[in-house]
């Protein structure tokens, strides 16, 4: 992908040493379109390559982190051919912030919800606004998780509690993430000063010491990111084929409970 993609569907701003993601897509809360990944991936390779940045922060602008996948697009009206290479496009995004050389935090406030979640999983440090939600819930409409959720899940869960996570795809609140483990930290006063204390607790450290850890485990553990993001990429071509997602889709557009038949 070329680097110099250019979208006003992501805002980055640098302040010293710490640069700041924002999706800029308030309207939809930040749902992720193909432009708002090719735009995260190309601005975190931007990033990559500073000397001059130790720490990123992810975060949406208005009332959510980000909703996930645009369904809408990414999902019901996409060509087919389409599909593997915004698929492609996902992985690129995960593998590049997972593996980054840089300390990497989400400031969540209001949802972060399948993608979107996904993408807060892939960074080193989660902090959640008190009155966020929080779900892996792509079962909703029929499919698998994707952006590597599997991989992240069971990393931090193990696997009996990451497929319960998966196949629940219930909403959870900031407080029942942190008890999960999913995520670090809850802000107990305003998201904002919360994080800014953690970006100064972590200026104030051996930052080099600690990113040379992060690239350790990553390079430890990039292969299976990569194997899973791979499956998870022609499974989820799989559950777009069957019946359940197609209702799954029809059911969120028309704002009703959907019938699923297991097939």
């Amino acid at each position: 992908m070329s680097i110099n993609f250019v979208t006003d569907k992501v805002n980055l701003r640098v302040d010293g040493r710490v640069a700041t993601l924002e999706m800029n897509r308030p309207e939809t809360l930040n749902a992720m379109d193909t432009d708002v990944i090719k735009g995260l991936v190309c601005k975190l390779k931007e990033i990559s390559d500073s000397d001059e940045i130790d720490i990123v922060v992810i975060t949406g602008r208005g009332r959510a982190f980000s909703a996930g996948g645009d369904i809408k697009t990414m999902l019901s009206n996409i060509n087919e051919s389409d599909f593997f290479p915004v698929m492609d496009c996902i992985s690129e995004l995960i593998i590049t912030l997972y593996s980054m050389p840089k300390l990497t935090i989400s400031a969540v406030s209001g949802a972060a919800a399948g993608l979107g979640f996904s993408l807060a999983l892939a960074t080193d440090y989660i902090i959640a606004d008190k009155t966020s939600m929080l779900a892996m819930n792509f079962i909703g409409i029929g499919l698998i998780p994707d952006g590597g959720a599997h991989f992240f899940l069971e990393k931090r869960l193990g696997e009996t509690k990451a497929k319960q996570v998966i196949w629940d795809g219930k909403m959870l609140s900031a407080d029942e993430a942190l008890k999960q483990g999913l995520i670090q930290e809850v802000a107990e006063g305003e998201l904002q000063q919360t994080l800014e204390s953690r970006i100064a607790d972590w200026l104030s450290r051996p930052v080099q010491a600690m990113i040379k850890t992060k690239k350790i485990m990553a390079e430890k553990n990039r292969p299976q990111l990569l194997k899973i993001l791979e499956l998870e990429k022609y499974g989820q071509q799989k559950m777009r084929g069957t019946i359940d997602h197609q209702e799954g889709i029809k059911a969120f557009i028309e704002k009703r409970k959907p019938r699923y038949i297991g097939k």
